[in-house]
């Protein structure tokens, strides 16, 4: 009775870590949605020139669009962590986040930094540039960090954070230097160009970005491994001082009289928690059997549409 209490306590964290990153996943996504279509129906702002369709020029506007992209990419992974009990981002997604996470902190520096002090915080952080460059950013830095985090970020992927705003990079200087607003080019919006010689600019975004996705990677990191830790400390505890068989069993029958789906969905994550610094000689192979097993007693095998291990 007690693993079993103890189990359904895990359960709770899981699903209360769901729903937090589906609430900020969706939000972000909304927000994002807003501040784009604010834009776009703006067909002349005194202060900014790009509005309208000419609004996909700007950095801000599509490090946001990739955000809220991301975020909604995690919302089938949430929802279905709801009907499981067994959330669980595969790790591209996370990659995929981490990618836009950095895009946007980038914007929120940038105008926090730069743009508000030329052209002043009440402008820079009201109508949609309140959502793009304040809401969204902050929102999405604080849902990557503290509840979208079941992957360890690799130094490695650092990198591929800067690919966006490398790219970004080249296309403003081939537009706004190269070609130049007079051929058809872009204005110089950003004033990266005008207001300073245009390598210093250049040569710091990068190395800043980078920077940027550090700090970030390591507040993911963090919070991942505490999560985990706490985790493991909890099913530590569940299969201590007996029969992990009979733990792994407990956990089959609390899953199967809370589940919301007819498939079976095996936690291989969970059951290897339970494995992990225990003395028992049990594989992660023989736990996922085990559950199986258990899982399927009693249980009209026509119920059943699909198994899946996560």
């Amino acid at each position: 009775m007690y693993k079993e209490q103890l189990i359904k306590k895990a359960l709770q964290k899981t699903r209360r870590q769901c729903i937090l990153a589906l609430i900020s996943a969706v939000v972000v996504a909304v927000c994002v949605c807003i501040g784009v279509t604010m834009n776009l129906v703006t067909l002349h702002d005194e202060n900014f020139d790009h509005m309208g369709i000419r609004t996909f020029c700007m950095f801000t506007v599509n490090s946001n669009i990739c955000a809220g992209i991301a975020m909604m990419i995690c919302l089938p992974f949430t929802i279905d962590g709801l009907r499981t009990g067994n959330y669980h981002l595969p790790n591209w997604v996370v990659d995929v986040m981490f990618v836009a996470v950095t895009a946007v902190a980038l914007t929120f520096l940038v105008s926090l930094l730069l743009l508000a002090p030329v052209k002043g915080f009440v402008l820079i952080f009201t109508g949609s540039r309140f959502f793009l460059h304040g809401v969204c950013p902050v929102l999405s830095i604080a849902s990557f960090c503290c509840f979208i985090c079941s992957h360890y970020i690799k130094l490695k992927e650092t990198f591929v954070a800067l690919v966006p705003v490398f790219v970004y990079a080249v296309l403003y200087f081939v537009m706004v230097v190269v070609i130049g607003e007079a051929r058809g080019g872009w204005n110089d919006f950003y004033g990266f160009a005008t207001r300073l010689p245009v390598w210093i600019p250049m040569s710091l975004i990068l190395p800043l970005t980078f920077g940027i996705a550090t700090v970030l990677r390591l507040l993911h990191n963090k919070c991942c491994m505490n999560r985990k830790e706490r985790a493991v400390k909890l099913f530590r505890e569940i299969g201590d001082g007996g029969d992990l068989r009979d733990a792994v069993a407990t956990l089959a029958r609390v899953q199967k009289g809370e589940r919301r789906t007819a498939n079976v969905v095996i936690p291989a994550r969970m059951i290897g928690y339970l494995i992990e610094d225990n003395e028992s000689d049990m594989t992660l192979e023989e736990g996922c059997r085990s559950y199986l097993e258990a899982f399927l007693t009693d249980l009209e095998i026509e119920d059943l549409s699909e198994t899946t291990v996560s």
